[in-house]
């Protein structure tokens, strides 16, 4: 009786899994994660092929990418919260298996609006892969190596970002979009089974905690408008549509942050932005994401308009950026194990916006290899910068709040690209002979603000140290 009245947390000493079933565990949450990763992009290659063969218009057809996005957005940190209560593992493995079927449902859709739906709905089972992965990487892994696991995340993300467009590409040339979501279904079974058998429960659970039901709609409104205002503002929509969609915002936003400051246990988890180590480490993500996708949706404008290179070329020029950080992620989740995660992610961004203002001021008729090194420096700032961020993120929240820590590293990231495209958007409005150049210098300053903000965390204590 006393569980039903009042929260009580339990707690498990155990410090990460044994060595055979951790590689299990791995393997699990990596397949979770590659997928959803992946599908967040495959998709974009087939828009054409979608929109001729379902017969709508192509700005309608953008909708099969925009409501995945959207969904994930809107749920990922009510998923969050729904882990901290149920258990990191119920809802990895129910996501899984929502995303599977959903994917089987995409691949039978035979009109527009039943894949719209089924996308939606993948979305949701995306956005519960990725509310708690890294929290489930934080009782995979021993504490001591936790920036390992988060460099081996970094490095599955890095990955299967580069790998989506050449995934799609070859799907195609074998056979029909439909199948860009049938390949899912195998892995999402795999990714079951494993998980089933070999993802710890959460160490610490609270129990007598509710999931907050208004919290969780006035999040998905928040964020909803959030989105629907920074777009029409890139766009230039309806100024009435906007304004409205501002001052519904500021109005439903406001709300939703008193609430959450009167709960013990907040949906939106203001109480860890208290933490001055966190709240530094989700403003410097949220700045190298930005500064990222201004990057990388700039770059193929540049690379096909200006400087006439196809689009086969123009995905091989781009792929060193994702390649550098696949080296840079695993290197950097050992190198927190002994240099502090400030000075880490102060060198990584300042590589960051190096590589950024090279490749601002590359000659009018580059070569192939001028483009490429100055996209490996890119890439090798960013993966030398994200892995030690993301570890700080999770390890400096209490345990019992990975689920929130892990929520607010993901919609961090989902705000900081929102921001970016939103951003280049309205530069190739603004200036558009020089648009690439001017998203490429403001991608660079995004980059350096975050290292001036990652080096501020220098005074504060290591969390990985702390609880080691």
């Amino acid at each position: 009786m006393v569980l039903q009245n009042r929260a009580v947390t339990t707690v498990n000493e155990t410090d990460g899994l044994p060595l055979p079933k951790r590689y299990w565990a791995i393997l699990a949450t990596a397949l979770g994660v590659g997928m959803s990763v992946i599908d967040g992009t495959i998709a974009n290659v087939a828009l054409p092929t979608i929109a001729r063969d379902l017969g709508t218009a192509p700005s309608v057809t953008i909708w099969v990418v925009n409501a995945y996005q959207l969904a994930i957005t809107i749920s990922l940190l009510s998923f969050s919260s729904l882990g901290d209560i149920y258990g990191y593992r119920r809802i990895y493995l129910s996501g899984i298996g929502l995303f599977s079927i959903t994917s089987l449902i995409c691949a039978l859709s035979g009109s527009f609006w039943t894949l719209t739906v089924a996308r939606i709905l993948q979305g949701f089972g995306a956005a519960a892969i990725t509310s708690v992965n890294t929290a489930l990487l934080r009782i995979i892994y021993p504490k001591k190596f936790l920036g390992r696991g988060m460099g081996l995340n970094a490095l599955v993300v890095a990955v299967s970002i580069a790998a989506g467009p050449t995934i799609a590409s070859a799907i195609l040339s074998m056979g029909s979009w439909h199948w860009l979501f049938a390949v899912n279904v195998p892995f999402g079974i795999a990714a079951l089974v494993i998980g089933l058998a070999h993802l710890p429960q959460n160490p610490v659970k609270v129990y007598g905690r509710r999931f907050d039901k208004v919290s969780c709609l006035m999040n998905a409104l928040t964020f909803g408008l959030l989105i629907f205002s920074l777009e029409g503002i890139a766009h230039k929509k309806s100024a009435v549509l906007v304004v409205a969609g501002v001052l519904a915002l500021g109005i439903i936003g406001f709300f939703f942050v008193r609430r959450q400051l009167r709960q013990r246990f907040p949906l939106l988890p203001v109480d860890l932005l208290r933490i001055p180590i966190f709240s530094l480490s989700i403003g410097t993500s949220i700045c190298s994401f930005a500064g990222q996708m201004l990057a990388m949706i700039s770059l193929p404008f540049f690379l096909q308009n200006t400087l006439g290179r196809s689009d086969v070329a123009t995905g091989l020029l781009l792929t060193p950026w994702p390649l550098a950080t696949m080296i840079m992620a695993p290197l950097a989740g050992r190198l927190v194990e002994k240099i502090h995660p400030g000075i880490l992610g102060g060198i990584g961004m300042s590589l960051f916006a190096v590589g950024l203002f090279l490749l601002a001021t590359l000659p009018s008729n580059p070569t192939d290899m001028e483009i490429i090194w100055r996209l490996f420096v890119c890439g090798a700032g960013f993966g030398l910068f994200q892995t030690p961020n993301n570890s700080t993120i999770i390890s400096s929240a209490p345990t019992n709040r990975s689920g929130g820590a892990s929520g607010m590293l993901g919609t961090a990231r989902l705000l900081g690209q929102t921001l970016g495209a939103t951003l280049v958007a309205m530069l190739f409005n603004l200036v558009p002979n020089h648009s690439t150049q001017a998203c490429l210098y403001l991608g660079g300053m995004f980059a350096i603000i975050a290292g001036v903000v990652s080096c501020f965390r220098i005074s504060q204590p290591e969390p990985l140290k702390r609880e080691g």
